[in-house]
């Protein structure tokens, strides 16, 4: 057995940081450090992530894929719609585990993402004791088609949260200025 499906997710978490960890690198090299982020305790509405920057608060359902992978489509909680400007980022991954580039599906910053009732209701992967692969009512299966690639991080960055002015980095003072909370 390989990785890949032994530590899935080890994985999955891995991907989790290295895009939001690009996400405040962007952030605090253009966008004055301005980002925030918050992890959900519990995945009950669709989100796995909370992202908030200028002035918008996006609901994020992560999904991550390789890049030699064939999935074709992904599937999305229904009360994601529900959260305001709701969205998946889709990463897609290297076999060294680099970003390589993203698929988003959602709407223009402080829209709501658009009702997924027009998508095929997802189906449990394995079959219960008959074989009968029953409905999962509060998941949509969205098509590859859906998403819009998105090549770089700071594209990325805008689709979710708008432009805004850059500006440079914020200043770190010098290793001899720094304070020390050390007690004498």
């Amino acid at each position: 057995m390989s990785l890949d499906s032994t530590q899935s997710v080890y994985r999955e978490n891995l991907l989790e940081h290295l895009l939001i960890g690009e996400l405040l690198k962007h952030a605090w090299l253009r966008r004055g450090a301005e980002l925030e982020v918050s992890f959900t305790a519990v995945d009950r509405s669709g989100h796995d992530i909370i992202l908030d920057a200028n002035g918008i608060t996006r609901h994020v359902q992560l999904k991550s894929s390789g890049t030699d992978a064939r999935t074709s489509s992904q599937a999305i909680h229904v009360h994601l719609a529900q959260k305001p400007s709701g969205c998946v980022i889709w990463t897609k991954f290297s076999r060294q585990l680099e970003l390589d580039h993203f698929l988003f599906f959602g709407n223009a910053p402080g829209e709501r993402l658009s009702n997924l009732d027009g998508f095929k209701t997802a189906k449990h992967t394995k079959g219960d004791s008959q074989g009968i692969k029953k409905e999962r009512p509060n998941l949509r299966v969205v098509p590859r088609s859906s998403f819009k690639r998105i090549d770089d991080i700071s594209t990325l960055y805008e689709l979710l949260f708008g432009p805004s002015p850059i500006q440079a980095a914020p200043s770190m003072p010098e290793s001899d200025d720094v304070e020390s909370n050390d007690v004498d």
